[in-house]
């Protein structure tokens, strides 16, 4: 019996044990499983070899993006929705332990028949902060990729849901107004949009609510189609973006804002962010903070822990991001002279914004595939989804925090929120 033989059987083993809600095809054809549903297709033998020498989850990424392992007859989505009910530790201690110790060897020592994988990671993803190669590894990739599955504002954050049914156009329109209303923007004020990305914000802002605005990033072909979107509406007497870091602007703002990229900064260069927000912002001015969080596990050392899922992200797709807690957020809010009055979990509206993006990008992954290549566009998708999942689970989470500087006497902010969902 040679080693694909021995890697069948081990498959086999695996498949009956876990027992998932979904098939199994192999390279030979052979099914193994429910007879219809959602299929995850194993097109290379070599996959088992891999799991044994490298069992960790890069592996099964690099196997996913070389078409190695594949879905047939759903989603990603499906297949998570149909995984093995139980705790997966307690199965795999079932497993036929004998049987698989007399196969293991032979394929151990069969040598490594798989082809060279693209090479999707960033450059050095797991030094604190990302620079402007980082941002352009995510941002820079395509202009027309991201119009394949963004809204037709072109808003990369999460969207904002009045109603779970709505589509992805309307929940992005949602949010810039949600923000807007809770910045309480008036007409003729100066607001600041750090990361700035295509310029939706500034430009929603402008043309609702008066202001003047201006944004900056790090990203070039960002910046590029953001002033062309400024020129088609004919706002550029009204909004101005830079191309620079916010540790470089001067002057005064009523309101800033950040939305969606506090996560690239890098805990080591928290500081220096807030304290910049605060040299920038009025004294009666109104800062809005948009950003991911890690959970908080009891000790310092237990959150900030990068597990494999937080590892292969920031390998792949956010090299240098970092995040933190809400706890840390809005304790970094206060020590840099902040007082914080609100604070809204968008977990569910981001793991519906992430499957929505998922889905887009699923039903328009030919044009995907001719834009930026199908490595690219699967590890896209496959990004997309496990966002979409973490955020469902709870992993992770997503708050929009309030806060304006620290002053003697009231407020500028309203005495109850009612003027948010008038």
């Amino acid at each position: 019996m040679d080693a694909g033989d021995r890697a069948i059987r081990i498959i086999r083993a695996v498949v009956e044990t876990l027992n998932p809600g979904f098939s199994v095809k192999l390279w030979t054809g052979e099914r193994l499983g429910p007879p219809d549903g959602p299929t995850l297709v194993v097109n290379d033998q070599a996959i088992v070899w891999r799991l044994l020498r490298y069992p960790k989850l890069d592996t099964l990424i690099e196997m996913w993006v070389s078409k190695a392992v594949d879905i047939e007859g759903g989603t990603l989505f499906d297949i998570f929705e149909r995984r093995s009910d139980g705790k997966l530790r307690a199965k795999l201690k079932t497993l036929p332990k004998l049987g698989l110790l007399r196969d293991l060897p032979v394929i151990l020592f069969a040598g490594n028949p798989t082809r060279k994988t693209a090479e999707l990671a960033g450059r050095d993803p797991f030094v604190s902060g990302s620079n402007a190669e980082a941002i352009r590894h995510h941002y820079d990739i395509s202009n027309a990729f991201y119009q394949l599955f963004l809204d037709e504002r072109m808003v990369y954050s999460c969207g904002y849901f009045t109603d779970f049914a709505n589509s992805i156009d309307q929940a992005q329109a949602d949010k810039l107004e949600h923000i807007c209303r809770k910045l309480r923007l008036k007409p003729g004020e100066r607001l600041l949009d750090i990361g700035c990305g295509w310029g939706a914000m500034l430009i929603h802002a402008a043309k609702h609510h008066g202001v003047i605005g201006h944004g900056v990033s790090l990203s070039e072909r960002q910046t590029e189609l953001a002033r062309e979107r400024i020129r088609a509406e004919g706002l550029e007497d009204r909004i101005t973006i830079e191309i620079k870091s916010y540790t470089e602007l001067t002057g005064s703002f009523d309101k800033i804002c950040s939305i969606g990229m506090f996560e690239h900064l890098g805990i080591a260069n928290h500081a220096t962010y807030f304290a910049s927000v605060r040299r920038l912002l009025k004294q009666d001015g109104i800062y809005l903070h948009h950003a991911i969080t890690r959970r908080s596990k009891g000790t310092m050392r237990r959150t900030l822990k990068k597990g494999a899922e937080y590892r292969a992200i920031i390998k792949y797709i956010f090299p240098g991001g970092e995040l933190d807690t809400i706890g840390m957020t809005t304790g970094n809010l206060e020590a840099h002279g902040f007082l914080v009055y609100d604070v809204e979990n968008l977990r569910e509206h981001y793991a519906r914004t992430c499957r929505l993006w998922a889905e887009r990008l699923q039903s328009r992954f030919d044009e995907a595939v001719a834009e930026v290549g199908e490595a690219k566009a699967r590890l896209w998708l496959l990004y997309l989804t496990g966002c979409s999942i973490t955020f469902q689970r709870g992993s992770t989470q997503i708050f929009q925090t309030v806060a304006v500087k620290r002053g003697k006497g009231l407020s500028v902010l309203p005495p109850t929120r009612a003027d948010l969902y008038r």
